[in-house]
């Protein structure tokens, strides 16, 4: 794995041996970025299941102002720790290990996010909970967006009872990435 664009391209980065983590494959990451990347710069980057920091890393390196790691797996962090200081960018960063919403929680009130990236453990209705809480939450900033990262299968319908409107879904081979804003707005992604 290594960062695809950017003032850190093609910097490799340390993933974990075994399945603790999904790292995103260069070519959803470089899809996605494609994406995301003229709206990138100066924002604050939330990425939530973190896994190596492939995701966070990738948006500090394409112009993100800071960016916000949450990994409970202490190993997980260890190597998102290692890879923010080879691509040079541990000033950007703030690392939290913890449970995804223990840390939505301590954040509150303390910052808001331009994106909010998460990428779950597949089939497990995490992306929901996480859902559920930004709806009442202050952590998105007023023009920002949610992308989930989820099985092709995941049914988002539930989005608009929270009060969010999918922008778009992007689908792979085996897994999707679903963009969404607080109804009401205008398109921005």
């Amino acid at each position: 794995m290594r960062v695809i664009g950017g003032s850190a391209k093609r910097i490799q980065l340390k993933t974990l041996e075994g399945l603790d983590t999904r790292p995103t494959t260069d070519r959803i990451k470089e899809t996605l970025f494609n994406m995301l990347s003229p709206y990138l710069y100066d924002c604050i980057f939330l990425d939530l299941f973190s896994g190596s920091g492939g995701i966070g890393i990738e948006a500090l390196s394409r112009g993100a102002m800071e960016a916000v790691f949450v990994e409970k797996n202490s190993k997980a962090m260890r190597c998102i720790k290692e890879n923010l200081k080879a691509v040079r960018m541990e000033h950007k960063a703030m690392t939290m290990t913890t449970d995804v919403m223990t840390a939505l929680y301590k954040l509150e009130g303390e910052k808001q996010f331009d994106y909010i990236f998460m990428d779950p453990p597949y089939d497990m209705g995490l992306e929901r909970k996480v859902l559920e809480y930004l709806a009442e939450s202050e952590l998105l900033a007023e023009e920002g967006v949610i992308v989930v990262e989820a099985s092709k299968d995941t049914d988002f319908s539930y989005a608009e009872e929270l009060g969010f409107s999918v922008l778009k879904t992007k689908a792979y081979k085996t897994n999707k990435h679903v963009f969404l804003e607080p109804s009401g707005r205008k398109e921005i992604c």
